[in-house]
């Protein structure tokens, strides 16, 4: 006589309020350990035989709280947009966006990226939800320069340090160029230029069955596939942009800087946006440099223009998007920019 074990699961009622309690969990725990990241940072830095305040003690902690901060966001923000896609499919999302109700996608992902306090690679999570949430290009472009260029901290500190007046034309310049370059890379027609597996991403349904037919729970298991897929294929390389941003965040010194941004010479602008791109810092980090620039005499559009190259076009967040986009869309969307960031410091050279 044979004895068959037959393993007992939960009921569907149960299963749907693990899943409940799992994903509220996951997110307390998320939101406490992004609170505590500066602390964590310190910490781990002290156990390092180095000063804190030497290169190698400022690229550790800057390293440590960065890596931890963009994968908790990259986590969180591709669960809430997988959730949320499984709603609005590509189709549904392009054709609200669609015709003329396309040219307000713009100037609004703009604003969104303007209330955004996140610096590039942080902004790079929600670019990338968006993309797979089947949103128009040119329009997740909007965002991604709006964000990190004229993010309100870094905004506020710029009020503060220069006043009222400049901080106000560079919002507008700023929110221009965001506006107007992701709405000329829209009509570029660049999907194509997606790296393959978003495209997939986009072209194809995320499960199965009618959209009438899920459930809540299905939909958070939508959420955690969409994690799974596109956190495991960028998070390696989170870690070496953020690794990179470190060592220049630690070790690029400002005297250098300093001599080629110190006149008003025709090239000083070019060369502040070529010296600005290799960098990495959030806008809270860039303005002691802008005060020191300014201080030792840097024309003001030179020294803006280097702000903007900084916090908008970052070595490791392109290093970062190479997952998401191919090496000619980002040299577009690099080209693009930049146009708008020289224009910018020529104009600021001119007029003040």
């Amino acid at each position: 006589m044979t004895t068959e074990t037959h393993e007992i699961s939960p009921p569907p009622a149960a299963r749907e309020w693990l899943w409940y309690a799992g994903v509220l969990a996951a997110a307390v725990a998320g939101w406490v350990a992004y609170g505590q990241l500066i602390p964590f940072s310190e910490w781990v830095t002290s156990l390092f035989p180095v000063a804190r305040d030497s290169h190698t003690g400022e690229a550790i902690a800057f390293f440590v709280y960065d890596v931890p901060k963009v994968l908790l966001l990259l986590t969180g923000i591709v669960f809430v947009t997988g959730v949320l896609r499984s709603w609005f499919s590509p189709e549904k999302t392009r054709a609200v966006l669609a015709g003329k109700r396309e040219i307000f996608g713009y100037p609004l992902a703009a604003f969104l990226g303007v209330l955004t306090p996140f610096c590039s690679c942080s902004s790079v999570p929600l670019f990338i939800g968006f993309v797979s949430a089947g949103v128009p290009l040119g329009v997740t472009f909007s965002f991604l320069i709006a964000g990190p260029m004229v993010g309100p901290v870094g905004l506020g500190l710029l009020y503060a340090l220069v006043g009222w007046k400049i901080a106000t034309i560079y919002l507008v310049f700023g929110f221009s160029i965001a506006t107007i370059a992701g709405y000329v890379m829209g009509k570029m027609g660049l999907e194509r230029y997606l790296q393959d597996w978003v495209r997939e991403l986009n072209a194809g349904p995320l499960n199965d069955l009618p959209e009438e037919t899920l459930t809540f729970t299905d939909r958070l298991k939508i959420g955690a596939e969409q994690v799974r897929e596109i956190v495991g294929k960028v998070w390696i390389w989170v870690l070496v942009g953020i690794g990179i941003g470190a060592l220049i965040h630690g070790y690029v010194p400002e005297a250098t800087m300093l001599r080629i941004m110190g006149g008003e010479a025709w090239w000083s602008v070019p060369a502040a946006v070529v010296v600005g791109v290799p960098m990495y810092t959030n806008a809270a980090g860039v303005i002691p440099i802008v005060e020191a620039l300014l201080g030792k005499g840097a024309a003001l559009g030179t020294t803006l223009a280097f702000m903007m190259s900084v916090i908008a076009l970052s070595l490791p967040e392109m290093i970062i998007l190479k997952q998401v986009l191919t090496l000619r869309l980002i040299a577009i969307f690099i080209a693009v920019v930049a146009s708008g960031i020289l224009a910018t410091g020529y104009l600021f050279n001119l007029l003040l």
